[in-house]
């Protein structure tokens, strides 16, 4: 398994994650950085509008701004820095029948933005099925354009997109999106074109796992604030992934699931830290995270779900060194980045 910053070819015979956000709810750049800046200005965010986000891994936010790129590309170039955390999997389920599916973990208020950046940059032609992590906004308010990522129909006449979800992220997004969950129209009603989905209730269980476009999932329940649980997610046979990009403490029960003194080791985990420093409610902060990192004890870690006090270069290299000491490699991830591996 590596990581890989390139553009790649997502017709590729190999599986990959790729990070289609590592930035928290409020995104990077922080507005308030723009619209007070300090003296001197905050360096991440003035460093995620200046540099492309094929170069810049401070890149995790929905702000857009516009710069052409020589003629012989022809195409114009968007730049959008930390978007919603968000991960798509390019699953290779047989390689030889040349069979992808293409399986997306939430879908942000940023879902747009990141289909025209990194669907396009990494020839992503279609989304297969749809796992949700919690009902929260920064989880679930793209689920309008997903439309944009299916055949065009004026009259809905399409195979509808399954979203596989718990009952309570079900209940809460049937009052904000009532139209994607109504079977029938009302007698009068005019046809309009939404998005097509087939909704699937899943336990937040660890033993109740589900199958996603032929790939097994296993529901890892977190607490995101003691009055909330949300989900993650354990999947891959030949190695073990678990995706936790909301959480604030884990039941002794999925920590077992995926420690290497429980249930067994972690080829990956991909991990919540949102301050650089202090605690927080709802969330683990950088301090927890790397507590939690040496606690399950996984051979590699990613971390997601960062704010503006992270920057991606010298936090790596604080990385680095903690990495070597502790004997477990941990990075932070950005927008973008694509990392192959046999699942």
């Amino acid at each position: 398994m590596a990581t890989s910053n390139g553009f790649v070819d997502g017709t590729s015979p190999e599986s990959a994650l790729i990070f289609l956000g590592s930035g928290c709810s409020s995104m990077v750049p922080n507005v308030m950085c723009l619209l007070q800046p300090s003296d001197p200005p905050c360096p991440v965010c003035v460093q995620s509008l200046s540099i492309p986000p094929e170069r810049n891994p401070n890149y995790r936010s929905s702000f857009l701004f516009f710069h052409f790129f020589s003629l012989s590309r022809n195409f114009l170039k968007i730049s959008i820095c930390r978007c919603n955390t968000s991960l798509l999997i390019d699953y290779c389920g047989d390689a030889n029948a040349g069979d992808r599916k293409y399986i997306l973990i939430d879908v942000g208020k940023t879902f747009r933005e990141t289909v025209l950046r990194w669907f396009v940059a990494h020839r992503i032609p279609r989304v297969d099925s749809i796992i949700l992590t919690h009902e929260h906004a920064d989880a679930v308010l793209g689920l309008d354009d997903v439309r944009a990522v299916q055949a065009f129909s004026p009259t809905n006449d399409i195979d509808p997109t399954p979203i596989y979800l718990s009952q309570h992220s079900m209940d809460s997004i049937a009052e904000k999106f009532p139209y994607l969950v109504q079977k029938k129209r009302k007698e009068g009603a005019e046809i309009r074109r939404v998005a097509q989905i087939d909704w699937n209730i899943i336990a937040d269980d660890c033993n109740k796992p589900f199958l996603a476009s032929g790939l097994k999932f296993t529901p890892l329940p977190v607490m995101h604030g003691e009055d909330y649980i949300c989900l993650g997610f354990l999947f891959g046979e030949k190695n073990r992934v678990a995706y936790i990009s909301d959480v604030s403490r884990f039941p002794a029960s999925t920590e077992y699931v995926i420690s290497k003194s429980g249930a067994g080791q972690l080829d990956l985990l991909i991990l919540d830290s949102l301050y650089r420093s202090g605690s927080h409610n709802v969330h683990l902060c950088f301090p927890q995270t790397l507590e939690t990192v040496k606690r399950l004890c996984p051979k590699q870690t990613l971390l997601i779900g960062m704010t503006h006090e992270f920057d991606h270069h010298k936090d790596n290299e604080f990385l680095m060194e903690w990495s070597k000491r502790e004997g477990i490699p941990v990075e932070l991830a950005h927008d973008g980045l694509r990392v192959p591996i046999n699942l």
